[in-house]
């Protein structure tokens, strides 16, 4: 997409360029050929201030042709800017090419796939792959070179990011996480428990602290109507925190 449009914008450029030369060439025959008087200048009715200006034709017949002629000089000026413009979009083109060669040869020498070790065994083995490939093959030799020349400056980083070494690499960080799946589940586990004990005990605390409490209320009511029985409950010092002993009294006399 890109190359169809430099390629139209190449061919509106150049059509533009021709189309004002022979403009330029025609608006200066004649006014030569007028200027001879072998030709009329051309006839413009023009006013000024209410009075019509004499000769206008000739003055803007004129006019144009000394710009038209002025114009042309800077024609070679923009021609050099088309040529920058053309060679710096050549080189960008070639950039991509040798980019794309080089991220295949690249890859290729990611995959073991280069054995020689020698500078110029190695970019010739590099060359030769690079002349086989399918995508390759229709690209200029140089550009081919320059990439096979590349991958081998950048063959040392081509075996420390091997494929082997990546693969290897990402297995392992595969497991790693695994092994952190399991242990957050795990983990997620050990709280469940945790939180359902931690309720257990409370509600086994607390229901400890209610009977603890209907005892006691219990042991109250119960000292509250012994005597009202007959029956007093006597503990003596020295037995006071070993046992205690229900000793039966007489009833109380009635008044």
């Amino acid at each position: 997409m890109n190359a169809l449009t430099a390629l139209i914008q190449y061919l509106f450029q150049r059509l533009a360029f021709a189309v004002f030369a022979v403009a330029a060439v025609a608006i200066t025959v004649c006014t030569v050929m007028a200027a001879l008087s072998q030709w009329a200048w051309i006839e413009l009715p023009l006013n000024y201030d209410g009075q019509p200006v004499e000769n206008a034709g000739m003055y803007a017949q004129i006019g144009l042709t000394i710009l038209a002629v002025g114009i042309c000089f800077f024609i070679p000026t923009n021609r050099r800017i088309m040529q920058l413009e053309t060679s710096h979009r050549k080189f960008a083109l070639n950039m991509d090419d040798i980019t794309r060669a080089y991220g295949a040869v690249h890859a290729a020498d990611r995959g073991d796939v280069f054995h020689m070790s020698s500078e110029f065994d190695s970019v010739r083995e590099r060359l030769a792959y690079l002349r086989d490939h399918p995508d390759l093959s229709t690209l200029e030799p140089a550009l081919l070179e320059v990439a096979a020349q590349m991958s081998h400056i950048s063959k040392e980083l081509a075996t420390v990011y091997a494929d082997e070494k990546i693969e290897r690499a990402r297995n392992f960080l595969k497991q790693r996480q695994e092994e952190v799946n399991l242990f957050n589940s795990r983990l997620d586990q050990a709280k469940g428990i945790t939180s359902e004990m931690k309720h257990w005990l409370h509600e086994v605390e607390l229901e400890e602290s209610v009977a603890a409490a209907q005892l006691d209320r219990l042991r109250a009511e119960m000292r509250e109507i012994m005597p009202e029985l007959g029956i007093e409950r006597r503990v003596s010092a020295d037995e006071m925190a070993r046992d205690s002993r229900v000793v039966e009294l007489p009833p109380k006399a009635a008044e």
